[in-house]
């Protein structure tokens, strides 16, 4: 059965995350020591990129900070996937959640973790300061059809000329609003009107994935520029297109000159476009099915993709697929002793 190893988006980051694993596992510690002393010597004046100090202890409270979640949650990501590939654990496949895709990007080798970290620290700071002074906010509407949603989303833009977006295609009958405060409680005010639907606020700090990004999108176009991918090692699922690309998916068994030129274009358009349009996992999940995928590793923290993966596969009347969540030291030990099962 083919692997598919699922990258947390931002959001389910906390305090302690990570400790038990640096602890225990010494590949581990290497990832992360490396990632922390290189953000550390780029921001001496700021405590809080001592990676070991925010995720593990956080005693300033800002985890939850854009700027520091960002790194400190792909850090975690490549250090679970560094273990995982040690012990002969490699995915067919890889996809994330937002922020995820770039965890998703290093477990496909296409950057190492310095640089993974490296670009999200970029993005967060850039994102961070794209929300600076917005009153803006998102909403996960749940029970509501896309269309549905859709129109109303545009009728509030077309009456009040506010923005308000669908950021996220979670799964079936989860999808986040995002824009102007103003607009997105409108939204959700008609979406309550319809028959069984329930909203719910989100404690983020910006606008994610709508056009609000649009800065942070531009900085990261210039911020590419100056990075080089590598060709892939396995099948990457981007975010904006809710699928595989077809120019980095042929790199993998290309070395052509021409192939390459090909995925370092698309890599970094994809992801410029990613911080400022809609996340549609659900289409990434179903392809991910329909592509043969039945043992899925979520790497977390949080067990938020597995649920998603779950009521994909409900839809979907798929029921022989298997996920295994990993965070912490005892899941990865359970995974790595059930290796010939993924």
């Amino acid at each position: 059965m083919k692997t598919a190893f699922l990258y947390a988006g931002q959001g389910s980051q906390h305090a302690g995350m990570g400790a038990d694993l640096y602890r225990d596992y010494p590949e581990f510690r290497r990832i992360f020591d490396g990632v922390s002393e290189k953000l550390q010597s780029q921001n001496p004046d700021d405590k809080n990129y001592d990676l070991c100090r925010l995720c593990f202890e956080d005693p300033d409270g800002v985890i939850n900070e854009t700027k520091y979640t960002q790194p400190a949650m792909v850090a975690f990501a490549c250090g679970v996937t560094e273990i995982l590939k040690v012990h002969g654990i490699r995915p067919d496949y890889a996809a994330g959640l937002s922020l995820g895709e770039y965890s998703a990007l290093e477990a496909a080798e296409v950057m190492d973790a310095e640089t993974a970290v490296d670009m999200v620290a970029y993005r967060g700071k850039k994102m961070a300061e794209a929300s600076e002074g917005v009153d803006c906010g998102m909403t996960a509407v749940l029970g509501m059809a896309e269309a549905d949603l859709e129109e109303c989303c545009e009728k509030v833009r077309n009456e009040t000329g506010k923005v308000v977006s669908i950021c996220n295609y979670n799964c079936p009958g989860q999808i986040v609003i995002g824009g102007e405060t103003e607009a997105v409680d409108k939204v959700t005010e008609l979406a309550k009107s319809y028959d069984k639907v329930r909203c719910i606020p989100l404690k983020v700090s910006g606008p994610f994935h709508t056009s609000f990004m649009s800065s942070a999108g531009d900085a990261l176009q210039e911020y590419f520029k100056n990075i080089r991918m590598n060709r892939p090692k396995c099948t990457v699922m981007f975010n904006y297109l809710g699928g595989e690309s077809e120019a980095v998916s042929e790199a993998i068994n290309s070395t052509t000159a021409t192939t390459a030129a090909a995925f370092r274009k698309e890599i970094p358009e994809l992801l410029v476009m990613q911080v400022q349009k809609p996340v549609r996992m659900e289409a990434i999940i179903r392809s991910l099915f329909e592509k043969g995928v039945r043992n899925f590793v979520e790497i977390g923290p949080g067990h938020t993709l597995g649920g998603f993966v779950k009521k994909v596969a409900k839809d979907m009347e798929i029921k022989d697929f298997n996920i295994c969540s990993v965070e912490t030291s005892e899941e990865v030990e359970k995974l790595i002793a059930d290796k010939e099962s993924v």
